[in-house]
Order: structure tokens, then C-alpha cells, then sequence
């Protein structure tokens, strides 16, 4: 099961990665799309490691697609994530200290659907979505995203 570790600065036992998540809002902009992760059941943003060859942009486009079956267009950054206190452990054992971009995309097309790294897709009330106990601080994410700042946050 994946799971985060904590302590100070246990980041150096991980390998570095850059990753990406995505907020999208419904039109209304009053939920807030989430899934299910099919390694530990915890909610989370879709998201993922940016694979080598692809603009951070093509990989949260990417993600996005291949856990949702959404096709979505990045719209802005919202922030820069990478707590050197934690690490992700994956179930071969890997660690993974990860530099995560956030971005507020837009949908493009497709309807929610499930694949092998999700076992739940659905829309969330955004107040109810920021009281559960979202995968690796996503909350933080959707909040940075909600509060519509120029610039991205970095933390």
C-alpha cells in the first residue's frame, strides 16, 4: 500500500520525481473533481509522475486522461509542492521525495470513468471535499487553487 512517511528531512531517502496533480472545478466552480486511489483507497486529485520527453503540461494532461478518461487543457499554475520532511513509500518499496506542480485545468471533454489506478471518480462538494482526509495534502492544493492568486503558491 502507498503511504507517506514522515520525519525531518527523511526526503533524502527518496528519489527525486516530478510530479503533477490537477484541480478541476465544475462549471459552477462549487465542486471539485476527485478520485479514488486503487493503491491505498484514499481520495486524491488525478495526478502523477511527468514522464521524460513530455512538458509538465503534457503529462497533467496525460494523467488526467489515463485516470479519468478525461481530455482537459491546463489553464495556469496554482503551486510548487515538496516537503523535504515526507516520503511516498510505494508497495515495491520505492521512495519517492516528489517536487509536485498543481495546476487548475479545464474540461475539455470525455465523461468520468475509472481505470486501473482509480477505483472512484466523482464530483465533491468543495467544502466537503477540503474536511476529508485527502492523499498527501491535496486539500492544501484545492485551497491554493480556489484562491485565485496570479501567481502559484510555493510550498
Amino acid at each position: 500500500m502507498t503511504h507517506i512517511l514522515h520525519g525531518e528531512r527523511i526526503g533524502k531517502q527518496g528519489t527525486l520525481r516530478l510530479g503533477c496533480s490537477a484541480v478541476l472545478f465544475n462549471k459552477e466552480h462549487s465542486k471539485v473533481l476527485l478520485t479514488r486511489r486503487s493503491d491505498n483507497g484514499m481520495w486524491c486529485l488525478p495526478g502523477g509522475m511527468i514522464e521524460a520527453g513530455e512538458s509538465v503540461s503534457e503529462g497533467c494532461q496525460r494523467e488526467v486522461w489515463e485516470e479519468t478518461g478525461l481530455c482537459v487543457r491546463v489553464a495556469r499554475l496554482t503551486g510548487v509542492y515538496s516537503n523535504p520532511h515526507h516520503v511516498i513509500v510505494y508497495p515495491d518499496g520505492n521512495q519517492t521525495h516528489i517536487v509536485a506542480l498543481n495546476f487548475e485545468v479545464e474540461l475539455l471533454s470525455g465523461e468520468p470513468g475509472l481505470s486501473n489506478e482509480t477505483t472512484g471518480v466523482d464530483w465533491f462538494p468543495i467544502n466537503a471535499a477540503l474536511e476529508m482526509d485527502l492523499f498527501h495534502g491535496h486539500a492544501e492544493r484545492v485551497r491554493d487553487a480556489l484562491a485565485g492568486k496570479e501567481a502559484a503558491f510555493i510550498r
